[in-house]
């Protein structure tokens, strides 16, 4: 028995569509799970997957406006809900990758970083300072929240920063070492993470401000020497604040230290597609651009490797030989950026990982030998 056309189109616009509902609950619930710890999504073969079923859907699709006597007007309309499909994914992706789940506020997102180790689980003395932010939110008075750890001796002053996810309990390694080094370390929650106001993120944008406004604080208070150098250390993100806060927010450290740098958001976008295997054109640009309009920026003007170009300082670059995260191509341009005071020193096992977890011995000599040069 020979199946009718209208049927056959009726059958391919159904397999379609169920595909294409299939990719975006497979999707939602893969962010859900990862969101709450309870599987690695990154481990998982989700790219594939998708292409097999954005693919194979769009096909079905396509074949069955070729079979409508109106035909171009169906392949015009299938083209429109593609792109409100993408840029809608795209929309979601962003803001899951800007917000963070509070527990009396679930949102699409990982939960908010929270400090569960302080300063006294390292045998630290430490001091918890909450530093008034102009701009108030809905629940009143922002603020940012900083662990003060004192040194013995008077080296200098050392400013940490997080990276992306993370929360100054991230910082408490590097902070031990430096306190080892006889450097005052003043860990940081960016708003929006630890024992700080807000629940979103913006890759380093607003987190300038942020770095601006400790840094302001921190000079005008006794506890620094003004005779030390002060000195501005961030990991990942942190490294893209305070290269946006050198150029865009007039904070003049008297060195700096960036580990696990990136170059612009786009390309940071781009390179944590790649393991899904999903293409970085068009969805990083979308995630980017709807990310900056969530959070009122130019997502594509974030370039913290053009924002080197302002750094007059010495500055010591530690990265990860095996970091999947930037490319070999953005690391030379950053140091070339940098100018002749840049170091450069890599980590022949490390990737994307805190690099005094991986080898503390080389961390701690090439970040001593830099501060004393200083």
């Amino acid at each position: 028995m020979t199946t009718s056309r209208p049927h056959r189109r009726r059958r391919l616009f159904q397999a379609g569509i169920m595909a294409w509902l299939l990719l975006g609950l497979i999707f939602a619930l893969a962010i859900a799970l990862h969101q709450q710890g309870f599987i690695n999504a990154w481990s998982l073969p989700l790219g594939p997957l998708a292409i097999g079923l954005a693919s194979g859907g769009l096909l079905c699709l396509i074949i069955a406006s070729l079979l409508t006597p109106r035909w171009k007007t169906q392949v015009l309309r299938l083209l429109a809900a593609g792109f409100i499909g993408m840029n809608a994914i795209a929309y979601l992706g962003a803001y899951a990758a800007t917000h963070h789940s509070l527990p009396d506020r679930p949102t699409l997102g990982a939960p908010k970083p929270i400090n569960r180790q302080t300063p006294a689980d390292f045998s630290l003395s430490y001091r918890t300072q909450r530093i008034a932010v102009d701009e108030q939110n809905r629940e009143g008075q922002n603020w940012i929240e900083t662990w003060q750890i004192p040194s013995d001796t008077s080296q200098g002053t050392v400013l940490m920063f997080p990276g992306k996810g993370g929360s100054k309990q991230q910082l408490l390694s590097p902070a031990q070492t430096l306190h080892n080094l006889g450097y005052q370390a003043i860990l940081v929650d960016y708003q929006g993470v630890g024992g700080s106001s807000g629940s979103t993120t913006t890759i380093g944008v607003h987190e300038a401000q942020d770095v601006a406004r400790v840094w302001q604080q921190v000079q005008s208070e006794s506890t620094v020497d003004p005779q030390a150098p002060l000195v501005l250390y961030g990991v990942s993100m942190g490294t893209a604040a305070i290269l946006r806060a050198i150029a865009h927010e007039s904070v003049t450290p008297d060195a700096v230290i960036l580990e696990l740098p990136f170059t612009s958001l786009v390309n940071a976008v781009s390179t944590r597609l790649a393991p899904f295997k999903i293409p970085a054109f068009p969805m990083a640009h979308l995630m980017t651009f709807w990310g900056g309009v969530q959070h009122g920026f130019n997502g594509f003007a974030h370039r913290p490797g053009v924002d080197a170009k302002a750094v007059a300082c010495p500055t010591l670059v530690l990265q990860g030989a095996k970091d999947p995260w930037i490319r070999q191509a953005d690391l030379d341009m950053l140091m070339q950026h940098l100018g002749d005071r840049a170091q450069l020193v890599s980590f022949p096992e490390a990737g994307h990982h805190l690099l005094v977890t991986v080898d503390p011995s080389t961390w701690q000599q090439s970040v001593g030998d830099f501060l004393s040069r200083v």
